[in-house]
């Protein structure tokens, strides 16, 4: 219901409760066995087994399992039994990585439980929070959180942070009021408390009027079910699988069909097509891919990035788009005293969020003041006597942890800055009455004894411009006291606009001495102030941010900023973030809603900043982004994140200041809350990336190769050349280890500024590679194959099969690199690769004089000449491939030097 237009009594009713009394024991029970425990629901936790039978849902995985149970049915139980053997070591490797993820965020969770003061038959009692039911009265004190949805019956200057629940920055102020607006956004229900928030300054007297899913945050909780996205990575194996699904369904039916017709037997060709299939399936795949990626996510893990999925570390290499939240991700959500105007100039202050160091500069000077004037010391007086919060610093935590409104520890940290600590003010300014802050005044008062001035009470006054304005009738300058004129106040007024569309938050100061015979303070006495200055402030950027976000930029990425705040906070800190450039779009919450899908889509691609965003904004923005084409990861740290987390192509959460909620809904979490690990994540996706490419290439080339010998050997006449048992031994054993060679490749120089085209796996000039690399592989196997046929079919095969090994090690030498020549590529920079090369030749060793090997592949022993004859042939892979670089090379040239002409060629007469 629209609890926040209806007058207390009206909810009271509706919800059967009293406001002295509270509801009954009895009935509260009862109540709690209707709508249930006050919390929310909690994500399953995966067992073992359930993580373990995940493993085997991709596409690739399902065609090995039914390779291997029609081996299984031709009672060819060893190759079977091989292929079982590589897809339960790729299981175990993928599982022990996704539940030790899920341990450490299982860890990272904080269930604390929490307390609340609820008002129960006419007494006041502490209970726990998940026992709280829909009529309750609470009180909420300064420092608390809220823990239910509740209506406010009475507030005593009660502020309440709900950045977590809407985006917006600065506390908001509630109060006992009623709107009208039924569609009020919840940023504006002031009279209102949400589930999560917290109470910074004041105290309240609520209703409860929702508890555990039925909250705001339940609603959002509930929203991440049915919201599924899937990894890019993913999407491509499942594209790429289901292209080796189809090329082997039609290159067997057109082999089995072409032999029989040829006078073949049907169980045969059926053998034949089996061995098609399982030279064309690479098999080694998926255990190189998990390799590839597992190592990414330790490397990552190193950098303080949890990876909770394998595929996700891959994914950040591809993003078009990074959609950031601005407070607690690009700003600290902690509030810092920028410039301070008094006397009619700036001042301006350095230093970092609560950190009591730093300086204080006059107009555009470098140079620090030496000594302050009395109107500095006087306002920082004035702001320090108002302020009621507590700085202090967290050796546990390692932080600045504040107590109260953030904006009156920021005085408190300026006032540190110049020398004058807030215990020795208060001890010599003694407090005899306060006004807090309300949002009918607008300001915060506070009397004082004197300690000067005998016989008179000093009244300090901080709040907004035009609430303090319009009590003062004197204005401080050069020191002293002069007629507020109605030109100078316009002329404040003017300043105090522009410094505001800075996004800059602005406090006023003022001040009046009052006779000691009259100490009460009351509304009525905030008259004829004198205007003492102003400070601005910020919520001050995270310095690791600015270098994320400028990185970002530099690789391709386009970096969007989607914030609860006002139009001019996002813009001014969009801007000093690297993210708003003139000539960007700032797009609104209320513009979004008045747009069609089509109009979405053509504003998104100007658009770097969306203001006063709600979670079903940010949602509908990330599905728009999805809508162009473009592939979008997101980082969030509040409930409010954590439906478009889930929708976005990869979630990234805080891992310190994020909530629960945004945790489990991200697919990588940031332990350290530093956006530099996302510039890591994307070096590494890039990196992983281009792994992956290389590994594939090397697979399917091989593999390409294969099929094309099983094939031209059909037609030929020739027997079969190689076993089923040959081709996985050769797939798997020797295939494997140089593909993990391969993938630990070291990194590319510049690989950072290279943005990635595509998000396929295989494209058009991989392809040409592979056909270059298949064709020479093809020829030379079959050349020695058939030569040495008349040696018995064992000899041969296994002489083809010894060659097809050095095929490989010379393929894998060659496609280290695109373009770059193997004499400045050379081997033993990639020690794996060198490692791997020793191990298959090891491994194959054994293949040819180990006996029960022997028996398993039917293999034979070969010459010391045999194998120089086989490394003969197999070496004419690695001429023709330098051939293609050096065609490409020289083709580039032409291209670059051809586009240097036309570039510096002046424009002909007309």
């Amino acid at each position: 219901m629209d609890f926040h237009t209806l007058p207390v009594g009206e909810v009271t009713k509706l919800l059967a409760t009293d406001l002295e009394k509270g509801l009954a024991e009895v009935e509260a029970k009862s109540r709690l066995a209707q709508y249930g425990l006050n919390k929310l629901s909690e994500e399953k936790t995966r067992s073992i087994v359930h993580i373990f039978f995940e493993q085997f849902k991709s596409p690739l995985i399902v065609i090995l399992l039914f390779s291997s149970a029609i081996l299984f049915v031709l009672f060819e139980f060893i190759d079977a039994s091989i292929i079982l053997g590589i897809l339960l070591f790729n299981a175990v490797i993928g599982t022990m990585q996704e539940g030790k993820a899920q341990h450490t965020l299982a860890a990272l969770k904080n269930f604390i439980q929490t307390q609340c003061t609820v008002r129960r038959d006419h007494k006041e009692i502490i209970i726990s929070d998940t026992q709280l039911v829909p009529g309750d009265i609470i009180l909420i004190q300064e420092g608390e959180k809220i823990p239910a949805d509740a209506r406010i019956i009475e507030s005593h200057g009660l502020r309440v942070q709900e950045s977590a629940l809407t985006g917006e920055s600065l506390p908001v102020d509630k109060e006992d009021t009623t709107l009208k607006k039924k569609d009020s956004p919840l940023i504006d229900q002031v009279n209102m408390l949400f589930k999560g928030t917290t109470a910074v300054v004041g105290n309240a007297y609520a209703v409860v009027v929702a508890t555990g899913l039925q909250t705001q945050i339940g609603a959002l909780s509930s929203q991440l079910t049915g919201l599924e996205t899937d990894i890019p990575l993913k999407r491509a194996i499942k594209h790429l699988s289901h292209s080796i699904m189809v090329v082997v369904a039609i290159l067997c039916a057109v082999i089995f069909v072409l032999g029989v017709l040829a006078g073949n037997g049907v169980l045969y060709m059926f053998k034949t097509i089996v061995s098609l299939a399982v030279s064309a399936i690479p098999e080694g795949l998926p255990i190189v891919l998990t390799l590839v990626l597992a190592q990414g996510v330790w490397r990552m893990a190193k950098r303080h990035a949890l990876v909770k999925k394998l595929q996700a570390v891959e994914a950040l290499g591809h993003a078009d788009i990074i959609a950031v939240d601005k407070t607690g991700t690009i700003t600290k959500n902690e509030l810092v005293v920028r410039r301070v105007f008094v006397d009619g100039q700036w001042f301006f202050v350095s230093g970092n969020g609560y950190e009591g160091q730093g300086v204080i500069t006059e107009n555009s000077s470098k140079e620090p003041l030496k000594k302050f004037s009395s109107s500095l010391h006087l306002i920082n007086r004035i702001a320090t006597l108002c302020a009621n919060a507590h700085v202090a610093y967290s050796q546990t935590d390692s932080k600045w942890l504040v107590s109260g409104d953030p904006t009156e520890a920021a005085m408190i940290v300026l006032s540190q800055k110049m020398g004058q600590e807030k215990e020795v003010l208060d001890t010599r300014f003694k407090r005899l009455a306060e006004i807090p802050f309300s949002t009918k005044t607008h300001y915060h008062a506070t009397l004082h004894i004197h300690e000067e001035e005998q016989g008179k009470h000093f009244l300090a006054v901080s709040g907004a411009p035009e609430a303090v304005l319009q009590s003062c009738t004197k204005i401080l300058s050069n020191e002293k006291e002069i007629l507020l004129t109605d030109e100078k106040r316009k002329e404040m007024l003017s300043l105090i606009s522009k410094t505001a569309q800075e996004g800059l938050r602005i406090i006023c100061f003022a001040y009046a001495l009052k006779a000691a015979d009259k100490p009460v303070l009351e509304h009525k006495a905030i008259v004829d102030l004198t205007f003492a200055g102003i400070y601005a402030m910020e919520d001050s950027i995270r310095p690791e941010a600015l270098a994320a976000i400028s990185q970002s930029r530099l690789s391709g990425i386009k970096i969007i900023m989607m914030t609860g705040d006002h139009t001019h906070t996002a813009r001014a800190i969009a801007t000093q973030a690297g993210i708003y450039h003139e000539g960007d779009r700032i797009v609104t919450g209320d513009d979004l809603e008045s747009m069609d899908s089509t109009q979405l889509k053509e504003v998104l691609g100007s658009t770097t900043v969306f203001a006063r965003m709600t979670p079903e904004h940010k949602l509908i923005i990330v599905k728009g982004f999805k809508a162009r084409g473009e592939l979008i990861a997101m980082t969030g740290d509040g409930v409010n994140d954590a439906p478009a987390l889930v929708a976005a192509d990869l979630g990234i959460s805080m891992g310190k200041i994020g909530t629960e909620v945004a945790r489990e809904a991200s697919d990588i979490v940031l332990l350290d809350d530093n956006l530099s690990s996302i510039v890591s994540a994307i070096q590494e996706g890039r990196m992983i990336y281009r792994s992956i490419k290389r590994v594939i290439l090397f697979l399917f080339s091989t593999n390409m190769a294969e099929v094309a010998i099983i094939i031209i050997a059909l037609l030929l006449g020739f027997p079969l050349p190689f076993t089923a048992a040959q081709i996985l031994w050769l797939n798997v054993v020797t295939d494997s280890f140089l593909d993990v060679g391969l993938g630990m490749e070291p990194k590319e120089k510049g690989v950072l500024l290279q943005k990635l085209k595509n998000h396929s796996l295989v494209d058009s000039f991989m392809l040409q590679r592979m056909v270059v690399m298949a064709i020479p592989t093809m020829i030379g196997t079959l050349f020695i194959f058939h030569a040495f046929l008349t040696s018995g079919l064992i000899k041969a095969s296994t002489i083809a099969l010894t060659t097809l090994v050095f095929f490989q090690w010379f393929n894998a030498l060659n496609i280290r690199s695109e373009h770059a020549s193997l004499v400045r590529t050379p081997p033993w920079r990639n020690p794996y690769l060198m490692g791997a090369f020793a191990i298959t030749f090891v491994l194959h060793l054994a293949a040819l004089y180990a006996p029960f090997l022997q028996k398993l592949l039917h293999t034979v022993p070969l010459t010391l000449s045999e194998f120089a004859l086989c490394i003969g042939i197999a070496s004419s892979i690695i001429v023709v491939e330098e051939a293609r670089k050096l065609i490409q090379r020289f083709t580039t040239k032409r291209e670059n030097n051809l586009k240097e002409q036309l570039h510096t060629q002046p424009l002909a007469a007309d």
